[in-house]
């Protein structure tokens, strides 16, 4: 990196006060700062949004298009570093092509406050516009209709599913959620619902604005076949016999058909070929969901922060029939803390509570409180994840699981330290 040039950590933090607000949900500055990057967009951009699973889906459907396409991708949050949020054919931006595509944003900012997910999003644009990439494809980070992905246009979207979430900023039930999901849809364009249960709101939305609406179980569907292989049926194309996807756990067939569904969507249907789609879906690599570490002991670290998402990897814990029977457990302030614990008791006999890595995250006593009040179980304090660590090693049996969950601020520095010690 030349040597003016801030380093990456230093932007972050710089980031991190250039609006009073963390979340300032509108497009109208984001859209103003966009209008003078003069950046030119690809030649396809898809967004993703929903409650849960767009991580997954967005890694599917880059998995899908790469090849002679060149394909960036915006996620977020990332577990480790930020680089993870920004990639192109599924490789991290460097530090000095996210400083400089920083450095564009900045250029073009004068005075406009911008939050860190805006200015992050603005920069992966021009990350994406320096690499000249053929697709992009951009996760919605909160809601949809006024998140700062929304202001581009797209070609297509998909919405995985929608539940309980975000509820001081997006509302207080599913069907105002589902308004909220939706706002990422476009007239005339392939719209695609993954989920089992879409709310009215997504339908009369997609109808007001003439959007395509593929919604799953109507427009596509899947079932599962003997020895790990399943079929997938859409509008013009049916396969069978295909390899489920490396991503571990039941949901990840629905996220894998939405994502074929939207790929067939888009006319690509070149792309839904069986060998294409197993060497696609075979190699699919996400931190932090359902991931297995061994060291003796098996880590089992998942980001699930809502109780839709929890109940997902409650199912996966009792699917692989491998209960983990301690869990590290951190959680923010803004999220359901009794709703992620409930799905998971069954499964879990000790509990330790940690304050995760974010100024939003409750504080690991009174999440012990809470998690000895819903579950009628003792639940320890640690105060760093090196304690929480040797505290789940002490009280686990060999050859027992445990489990890391509750957000990405708390599986990212586990993920961390178990990855050094592998």
């Amino acid at each position: 990196m030349a040597p003016h040039r801030l380093p990456l950590p230093d932007w972050l933090r710089r980031l991190e006060t250039l609006s009073p607000s963390e979340i300032n949900l509108g497009l109208e500055r984001v859209a103003e700062v966009l209008g003078r990057m003069a950046l030119e967009p690809p030649a396809r951009i898809i967004l993703v949004g929903g409650t849960n699973g767009k991580g997954s889906s967005v890694e599917m459907l880059r998995a899908l298009l790469s090849g002679d396409n060149v394909v960036g991708t915006y996620t977020s949050p990332h577990v480790i570093r930020y680089n993870e949020r920004i990639a192109v054919n599924g490789l991290p931006a460097t530090d000095e092509d996210i400083v400089i595509a920083f450095e564009r944003v900045e250029a073009a900012r004068n005075d406009v406050p911008l939050t860190y997910f805006e200015f992050g999003t603005l920069a992966a644009l021009a990350v994406f516009d320096a690499a000249t990439v053929d697709t992009a494809i951009l996760e919605v980070g909160l809601g949809g209709r006024l998140d700062a992905v929304n202001v581009v246009d797209p070609d297509a979207s998909l919405i995985t599913n929608v539940s309980l979430d975000h509820c001081e900023w997006l509302g207080d039930n599913v069907e105002k959620i589902g308004f909220e999901k939706a706002g990422i849809m476009r007239p005339g364009r392939p719209a695609v619902f993954a989920g089992p249960d879409m709310p009215a709101s997504v339908a009369s939305h997609a109808e007001l604005l003439g959007a395509e609406l593929l919604r799953a179980g109507r427009d596509y569907t899947w079932t599962t076949e003997v020895n790990a292989r399943w079929s997938w049926r859409g509008e013009r194309v049916e396969l069978s016999g295909l390899r489920v996807p490396a991503l571990p756990g039941p949901i990840q067939l629905q996220n894998a058909a939405g994502a074929l569904a939207l790929v067939e969507a888009l006319g690509l249907d070149r792309l839904l070929e069986p060998t294409h789609v197993n060497r696609a879906f075979g190699s699919l690599r996400l931190p932090g969901r359902m991931q297995v570490i061994e060291d003796g002991q098996r880590w089992l670290l998942d980001v699930a922060h809502n109780p839709a998402a929890a109940a997902a990897l409650a199912a996966g814990l009792q699917q692989g029939k491998a209960p983990a029977t301690v869990a590290i457990v951190g959680i923010l302030d803004d999220k359901d803390v009794e709703g992620i614990i409930e799905p998971l008791a069954a499964c879990v006999e000790n509990w330790i509570a940690v304050t995760a890595s974010s100024p939003r995250a409750i504080d690991a006593a009174e999440l012990a409180r809470r998690v000895a009040n819903a579950t009628g179980k003792a639940c320890l304090i640690a105060d760093s994840p090196d304690m929480a660590i040797e505290r789940a090693r002490a009280m686990a049996k060999t050859g027992d699981g445990v489990l890391v969950t509750g957000s990405f601020f708390t599986v990212g520095p586990f993920l961390e330290r178990l990855s050094a010690r592998d």
